[in-house]
């Protein structure tokens, strides 16, 4: 039962859209509207408000960490802190306030990586950051670190941890499939590159 008590509270914890809600607060048009649609931090920036891009990441990142934390808080071991990161995640991939329509989940596993070290954390967002600097591609950058943290929790935390890790690290893969075919047909559009934002602000 409490294993169930920290799936469904996390589950909650990570539907909630940071990207709706803050795009509403400032102003902009839904990121479901626009851009590839996707309701996370990469979509809210074709928007051209960086500051709301950014609340956006910290806010998703958040949910994963702070499910985590809050798990522990009321007694949870690592495996209910574990189940609770997992859920986060499950949440905003497919989150019941979106008719389970949601992100891709970089930043949200991120902040479940974190709830498991920082040192994990840190090494996949370090791979991130390296492969978006030299390619410019956002996805390939996000698809290199689901790639690496599976290894890396392995060798950070331990076995079991990376058994977790590995099932998000495919979900985040499968997620970016259509990015997958982009990259493949050299149609992926690049960090930087010609923005398309929206006319039309929320109402």
């Amino acid at each position: 039962m409490n294993a169930l008590a920290y799936a469904l509270a996390g589950y909650l914890l990570g539907s909630l859209p940071f990207a709706v809600i803050v795009s509403r607060a400032f102003g902009l048009a839904d990121p479901r509207s626009f851009g590839s649609k996707n309701p996370g931090a990469t979509n809210v920036l074709r928007s051209g408000n960086k500051l709301a891009a950014a609340l956006t990441l910290l806010g998703d990142a958040a949910k994963g960490l702070l499910a985590m934390a809050l798990a522990r808080l009321i007694g949870a071991d690592e495996t209910g802190a574990a189940i609770a990161g997992i859920a986060a995640f499950l949440g905003h991939v497919f989150p019941v306030f979106l008719r389970f329509k949601g992100g891709k989940g970089v930043a949200t596993a991120l902040g479940v990586l974190a709830g498991f070290s920082g040192w994990l954390a840190l090494a996949c967002a370090m791979t991130w950051l390296l492969v978006a600097f030299i390619t410019r591609y956002s996805s390939l950058a996000a698809l290199s670190a689901a790639a690496v943290a599976p290894l890396a929790a392995w060798v950070l935390v331990g076995r079991e941890v990376a058994v977790a890790v590995l099932l998000m690290s495919l979900l985040l893969v499968w997620r970016h499939k259509e990015n997958i075919r982009k990259l493949l047909a050299g149609t992926e559009g690049r960090i930087g590159g010609k923005k398309t934002p929206p006319s039309e602000t929320a109402s």
